[in-house]
């Protein structure tokens, strides 16, 4: 049984100590290929350093929503060369909207449509990060759509409610759920997770942020991400085998991974 953690940050100092027994232990825990998420592009030597390190390691590269204050007008250009220079990059982000945290809500806006651009021009999927923007991301995103460029990619670490969903579930994207879906006060949204499509699941951890019960509280890492595919498979009714076979299959879709 195989499983795709389509969402880590085993860059980040927390793991440094330890990465190789980390690594022990996603491949115990059947990880066979994780995406590794960008924060902002100067992670993109560490990131990359990874990949050389762990040859199941596939990355983007882009900027987080609450970094856009970091966005210069060279940026666009970086990114774009970045994206072009390695082909185990497989997306573009994370990128998206955060009303939640901070409120350069039209900054916010003008950075996502400029990576939304690449993306559409490099025909790579994105990584979306949204918080509290669900209206107007779909706004944005349907704006491209209509200027017939779409946008595919994934609402990673989804919290949205079940009408939220059905949104980007119609604009074509798969939905990512991390191990906020199984702690006891979440039923929005594990009614958003019985929801989704089986050929639209993802799963991820975030680590090291969000570790799943029965973890719940420590540093998060990719082995848990079999935690999630447990609670999945028994709140959507089927065996964990299939629910890994249908997200592993999901993810090499969007990713490209082989």
């Amino acid at each position: 049984m195989q499983l795709v953690d389509t969402h880590v940050h085993i860059n980040f100092d927390v793991f440094q100590e330890d990465i190789e027994a980390i690594a022990s232990r996603w491949r115990a825990a059947g990880v066979a290929h994780l995406v590794h998420s960008c924060v902002e592009p100067r992670e993109f030597a560490a990131i990359q350093a990874l990949a050389d390190r762990f040859p199941e390691l596939r990355f983007s590269v882009g900027l987080h929503p609450l970094d856009a204050d970091k966005w210069t007008e060279t940026m666009a250009t970086e990114i774009k060369a970045y994206a072009q220079s390695d082909p185990r990059i497989v997306a573009l982000g994370e990128m998206g909207l955060d009303f939640f945290k901070a409120n350069n809500h039209r900054h916010q806006e003008k950075v996502l449509r400029n990576q939304l651009a690449i993306a559409a021009a490099l025909d790579l999927p994105v990584i979306i990060h949204c918080r509290e923007a669900a209206a107007e991301l779909r706004a944005i995103l349907e704006e491209f759509q209509a200027a017939q460029q779409p946008i595919r990619g994934v609402m990673h670490c989804w919290s949205g409610t079940p009408e939220e969903t059905g949104w980007f579930l119609d604009l074509g994207f798969f939905v990512s759920f991390s191990g906020v879906v199984t702690f006891k006060n979440a039923a929005q949204i594990k009614e958003s997770a019985r929801l989704v499509p089986d050929d639209r699941l993802l799963i991820e951890t975030d680590c090291p942020f969000l570790a799943p019960v029965p973890k719940r509280g420590k540093r998060n890492e990719p082995a848990f991400v079999r935690h999630v595919a447990e609670y999945l498979a028994e709140l959507r009714e089927t065996s964990l085998e299939t629910l890994a076979h249908q997200t592993t299959a999901n993810a090499c879709q969007l990713f490209n991974l082989h």
